[in-house]
């Protein structure tokens, strides 16, 4: 079993142990939307992308959205009184979460280096009954449902809100 296949099944073992009903659909790896777009096939749900960011205080933080947000990161950051977000390197986000870029997700804070990651999720995603997210890798894509999804943040005890995620306006 690989390193990855570890990851997931630890995580899926987490779901059980904890009463979370998941689904989980194989495909190609998928680095972007785009990619998530064109070759997930008819995967039920809302799609989303989550950012691993950090502030210029070096806070960590996790914004979790819809696939089809476009965040307004300057709105957010003076939203979360963060001052200014910019994104994590690769060598930060597999230090931390321990996944690569093209597989961050909410589920990253499984990993014990991220108790001090503040997780932000949108609203307006969480009105979606069903939830698609990477299972620590980007060869699958696991449902949930978004009161499962604040139970397994709150599993962890990190920060974590609900706002309405700031949008850029083309």
């Amino acid at each position: 079993m690989t390193e990855k296949l570890k990851k997931e099944q630890e995580l899926f073992d987490l779901f059980k142990l904890i009463n979370i009903k998941t689904k989980t659909f194989r495909h190609e790896a998928l680095y972007t939307v785009e990619d998530s777009q064109k070759l997930r096939g008819n995967i039920p749900g809302t799609h989303c992308k989550t950012l691993f960011l950090k502030d210029k205080k070096n806070g960590l933080w996790l914004i979790v959205v819809s696939e089809d947000s476009q965040i307004n990161l300057n709105s957010l950051a003076k939203k979360m009184g963060a001052g200014r977000f910019s994104f994590c390197s690769a060598e930060v986000m597999l230090k931390i979460l321990g996944v690569e870029p093209g597989s961050v997700t909410p589920f990253a804070i499984i990993s014990n280096n991220a108790r001090d990651v503040n997780v932000i999720l949108d609203k307006k995603m969480l009105e979606s009954n069903e939830l698609n997210y990477h299972p620590l890798h980007n060869k699958a894509t696991t449902t949930i449902s978004s009161n499962d999804l604040i139970k397994f943040i709150s599993h962890f005890g990190n920060t974590f809100k609900i706002i309405e995620i700031p949008q850029k306006y083309l």
